[in-house]
C-alpha cells in the first residue's frame, strides 16, 4: 500500500517498510509526485546573496524514518519511479517557464543539470 509523504519541498509515494513502537515508520520511496523546488529554502525566490541549492528528488528505494502522522492518503496514479520522476520534472518546468524571473531561470538550469544526472543514475533519458 502506498502513502503520500512530503519531505522538504518534494512529495513522494512511499511504502512502509518497518513500524517502530514509538509511532515512527520507516518508509521507502516508490515514486515522485512533486519534484523539490530549487534554490534557498530559507529565502524563497532569492538568487542574490544566497547559496542557490540544487535539490534532488529522493532516490528510488531511498528510506526515511518519519512519524506515521506525516503520511497521507495516496491519491494519484501509480507510476514507475522513472516515469513519475519525469512527470514531476515536467510539471515543475512548466510552472517555471511561465515565470519571467531570475529564480525561475536558475531553477531551470538546475533541473537541466539534474536531468543529466538522473539519466545516468536511472539509465533513462530525461527530457
Amino acid at each position: 500500500m502506498l502513502y503520500r509523504f512530503s519531505h522538504k519541498t518534494g512529495t513522494y509515494g512511499v511504502s512502509i517498510v518497518e513500524e517502530k513502537d514509538n509511532g515512527e515508520v520507516l518508509v521507502q520511496v516508490e515514486q515522485v509526485i512533486k519534484h523539490p523546488k530549487q534554490g534557498d529554502l530559507h529565502n524563497p525566490n532569492a538568487v542574490d546573496g544566497v547559496f542557490f541549492h540544487e535539490r534532488r528528488a529522493l532516490s528510488h528505494y531511498e528510506k526515511r524514518f518519519t512519524p506515521r502522522s506525516k503520511l497521507r492518503d495516496f491519491n494519484v496514479e501509480t507510476l514507475d519511479y522513472a516515469d513519475s520522476l519525469q512527470q514531476a520534472i515536467t510539471d515543475l518546468e512548466e510552472q517555471l517557464q511561465q515565470q519571467d524571473t531570475e529564480h525561475a531561470k536558475r531553477s531551470l538550469e538546475n533541473l537541466n543539470t539534474l536531468k543529466k544526472d538522473y539519466s545516468v543514475q536511472y539509465k533513462k533519458t530525461f527530457k
